[in-house]
């Protein structure tokens, strides 16, 4: 049973940096790109950035020059660094990593239970 585990969430001030992990557990094959969503209360799920399993990495224009995403593969968990955070930050921060179980399989997208990052003053 493949689990994603996110970690680092909390309360923080404007302009402050909060550093989100996720880490993959369990029985898999490989791992293929991993990534960060979030949604705020009363809007839909949105993508923050991924990263390719050779790093290659994509951010919504929102949060360009702000965060970055990055990975350490032989550890199977994904990072979000969280700088210069604004109050429209504030949401529930899912990680997602699209992951297969064995050689015999499909990949398969798995997701974290969520973490909150609440920006404010």
């Amino acid at each position: 049973q493949v689990q994603l585990v996110e970690s680092g969430g909390g309360l923080v001030q404007p302009g402050g940096s909060l550093r989100l992990s996720c880490a993959a557990s369990g029985s898999f094959w490989s791992i293929y790109a991993m990534g960060w969503y979030r949604q705020a209360p009363g809007k839909q799920r949105e993508l923050v950035a991924i990263i390719s399993s050779g790093g290659t990495t994509n951010y919504t224009d929102s949060v360009k020059g702000r965060f970055t995403i990055s990975r350490d593969n032989a550890e199977n968990t994904v990072y979000l660094q969280m700088n210069s955070l604004r109050p429209e930050d504030t949401a529930v921060y899912y990680c997602t990593g699209v992951i297969r179980g064995n050689s015999d399989t499909s990949p398969y997208d798995y997701w974290g239970q969520g973490t909150q990052v609440t920006v404010s003053s």
